[in-house]
């Protein structure tokens, strides 16, 4: 079992930035990979941004490219979502999540095995 807790979520204005925090605990070796979805009123949980363990190389959302930077600190157990010029359209419950083993796309949220709860994030115009 991996627990996920995520953190930084508030109200900020456009074009402001904000920085999510997600730490992981538990059987946390057999994560290969840690990623960010977003998920707002009335629509589907999307992909934001992933990242290996492994490696340093962000993979990206094309909505959110060029913005957003993913990064992870391994000693902490910790991946940031780092944000930046934020819209509107940005707004929703950003969730964490952790995908056990090397099989599947890092892109669909059916590959991940574990979540956190979720934190808010409202852009306003």
């Amino acid at each position: 079992q991996i627990q996920l807790v995520e953190s930084g979520g508030r109200l900020v204005q456009a074009g402001e930035s904000l920085r999510l925090s997600c730490a992981a605990s538990g059987r946390t070796s057999g994560s290969t990979a840690m990623g960010w979805f977003r998920q707002a009123p009335g629509k589907e949980r999307e992909f934001v941004a992933a990242i290996r363990w492994s490696g340093s190389n962000g993979y990206y959302a094309d909505s959110v490219k060029g913005r957003f930077t993913i990064s992870r600190d391994n000693a902490k157990n910790t991946v940031y979502l780092q944000m930046n010029s934020l819209k509107p359209e940005d707004t929703a419950v950003y969730y964490c999540a952790a995908k056990m083993g090397t099989s599947g796309s890092i892109y669909y949220t059916a590959r991940y095995d574990y979540w956190g709860q979720g934190t808010q994030v409202t852009v306003s115009s």
